[in-house]
């Protein structure tokens, strides 16, 4: 995978711009932190090979 693919998908699949994206579909920011503190635990750390804190 090219670099510039793998930095676009890094970029996409950040918690944080994940959490951006759900307030821009008009999310409260609670449940928009809620939903993407979860993505993060259970998909984006282990996916990015990450230990939980």
């Amino acid at each position: 995978m090219s670099r510039r693919i793998r930095d676009a998908l890094t970029h996409r699949l950040n918690p944080l711009h994940v959490y951006c994206r759900l307030r821009d579909m008009g999310l409260p920011g609670a449940l928009a932190r809620c939903l993407s503190k979860g993505y993060e635990r259970v998909l984006f750390r282990p996916l990015a090979g990450q230990t939980a804190q």
